[in-house]
């Protein structure tokens, strides 16, 4: 029999609109990632070396929330399960939509107030 983890990651592959999707109406998602649950704010989809990314602050992994805020980056196809949550967000100040590393990459950002 296969674990939940496994399950996930033989389902389908993440869907980019998903990110789209939580990033216009700034809601969380959740997914399995490296063999944990975790809970992200997503800031930005972007795309580098043919791959998807999505920057974001990490809300809570396996229940429980970092001990610091930070922006991380995940690359979409590792975030098994993905799907939004009801869980809203407010953009952090640590995201920067002008950072070079999203030049001429970036397909989606939240708007900052």
């Amino acid at each position: 029999m296969s674990s939940p983890v496994e399950t996930a990651r033989s389902g389908p592959p993440p869907s980019p609109a998903t990110i789209f999707e939580a990033i216009v109406k700034q809601q969380a998602v959740a997914a399995s990632y490296n063999r944990g649950e975790v809970t992200l704010a997503p800031h930005v989809i972007y795309t580098r070396h043919d791959e998807i990314y999505v920057d974001a602050i990490t809300l809570d992994r396996d229940g429980r929330p970092p001990k610091e805020e930070k922006l991380g980056a995940f690359k979409l196809s590792g975030l098994a399960g993905l799907r939004i949550t009801p869980r809203r967000f407010t953009p952090s100040a640590l995201f920067d939509p002008k950072d070079k590393r999203y030049e001429g990459t970036l397909l989606m950002a939240v708007e900052q107030g």
